[in-house]
């Protein structure tokens, strides 16, 4: 395989065998956050460093919720790792296997191709995936919003929603199109209902037979209370200002089943949904179960203060698939905040075992945490004792997130999207076919015509 510029750069000329190796595990916050750092402060020559993830960009995920309302452009949410990491070879494609005692990955390209990776130090940055249930009909009709293709195809999919129901005169079909289902009342949950809710309620001004009384937006939470990060006092007030609008939250509540997209609860209530959207909670990237790394009671990688792999030698983890002690007995929550905090602590750990130096423990007061729910609707708690909820609060929340978001670039274009969304009227093109790309060229391959009739789309 030819190696690229920026591969020959990493390795600053030799034999690279020579080249301690260090190899990252994913992409994300702390994969990302790690490389640059890593480029920034070691010498060349020092090491070559490699990331292995399968998508060739690092995704904001706290903008997904405005993704999925067309507040944001998908494309703004996401940054290429090749445009920002210059002395870091990307691998697109996942990892199936480590053998830490061998020193060794199994690689798959997005290609298919297997093959071995042989490095020095390991840095564990998979983060996580959705945690679903064994549900019936969950699987087949339910999608999370743990990525810019799934926040993509969920903005046009509730448009498309409104369209079946403006265009049928069946009474059933039309009440299934206009249902809409959210399981989870943590960040991801609370902000897609409110978001999505938001995007339809508006879009109700285009569709004459649509009015914002038929739509109806559940918002199911196992728990007693939502948006728990937040606090009792301000999650009390998100919670009223939800159903205010409109939306079903029902408490201590579970989803039984959405077998044929009829959506059954615990309390009894059984209607059909057009939507379902899982937002319950995340677990370890699968690769992680896959290793023979130490893992924590909840399969999280077991990890120091020092974010070094408890048990093992030249391992590294963080983020959302470790588990990183707090110095309270407890650990860190898996969340963007720690993870890009970690990841320059991470770093220079690193660093310090290349070099023999000395190992820092990762520390972090919680700075507080922030929702948006909807245009100018938010809720906030900061430094603990400040609480915000309603129009402060969704300042608060651009605010952070514009100050987080990576690259100048991507701040410039977020703040773009907004600022014309104050002068302009949202947009409701819905192109569901972007989740079928070849459909309308399969159909134009087909035979058009039977019997005499145009063949119905099937």
């Amino acid at each position: 395989m030819t190696e690229s510029r920026n591969y020959r750069l990493v390795h600053g000329g030799g034999d690279e065998s020579e080249i301690p190796h260090v190899l990252i595990v994913g992409g994300g916050y702390l994969g990302m956050y790690t490389a640059k750092r890593l480029e920034k402060k070691l010498g060349p020559g020092e090491a070559r460093i490699t990331i292995v993830d399968p998508n060739s960009y690092m995704t904001y995920q706290p903008f997904l919720p405005e993704t999925a309302a067309g507040s944001i452009s998908p494309r703004n949410v996401v940054v290429p790792l090749r445009q920002v990491l210059h002395r870091t070879r990307v691998l697109t494609g996942r990892v199936v296997r480590i053998e830490h005692a061998k020193r060794r990955v199994e690689f798959e390209s997005n290609q298919g191709e297997l093959r071995d990776i042989a490095y020095d130090y390991l840095v564990m940055a998979a983060g996580a995936v959705s945690r679903t249930l064994p549900i019936p009909g969950l699987a087949e009709h339910g999608i999370g919003i743990k990525t810019v293709q799934e926040a993509a195809y969920l903005r046009n999919h509730v448009l498309e929603q409104l369209n079946i129901a403006d265009s049928t005169d069946d009474p059933e079909v039309r009440r299934k199109a206009l249902n809409f289902v959210f399981v989870g009342g943590g960040f991801a949950g609370a902000e897609a209902v409110a978001e999505l809710e938001d995007l339809a309620r508006d879009a109700t001004r285009i569709y004459p037979s649509i009015s914002i009384d038929d739509l109806h937006f559940y918002l199911i939470e196992a728990a007693d209370r939502i948006l728990p990060e937040v606090g009792p006092e301000v999650g009390t007030k998100a919670l009223n200002q939800l159903r205010r609008r409109g939306i079903d939250v029902r408490l201590s509540t579970f989803l039984e089943s959405a077998v044929d997209q009829r959506i059954k609860l615990s309390d009894g209530t059984e209607f059909e949904a057009g939507t379902l959207v899982w937002t319950a909670g995340v677990k370890p990237s699968p690769v992680v179960q896959a290793s023979d790394l130490p893992l924590g009671p909840k399969g999280h990688v077991d990890t120091s203060e020092y974010l070094t792999v408890n048990g093992v030698e030249n391992a590294f983890a963080g983020g959302d698939n470790a588990q990183v002690p707090d110095g309270e007995g407890g650990y860190y929550p898996p969340n963007a905040q720690n993870a890009v905090r970690q990841a320059p602590v991470l770093a220079d750990n690193v660093i310090a075992t290349l070099r023999g130096g000395e190992l820092k423990p990762y520390r972090h007061k919680n700075l507080g945490a922030v929702a948006g729910l909807g245009m100018n609707k938010g809720a906030a708690q900061l430094l603990g004792r400040i609480k915000l909820t309603g129009l402060p609060a969704w300042l608060a929340h651009r605010s952070y997130h514009l100050l987080a978001v990576p690259t100048f670039n991507r701040k410039l274009r977020v703040l773009s999207d907004w600022t014309l969304g104050f002068f302009l009227r949202r947009d409701f093109a819905s192109i569901p076919e972007m989740s079928q790309p070849r459909q309308a060229f399969t159909e134009a391959a087909r035979p058009q015509v039977e019997d005499g009739h145009l063949r119905r789309v099937s």
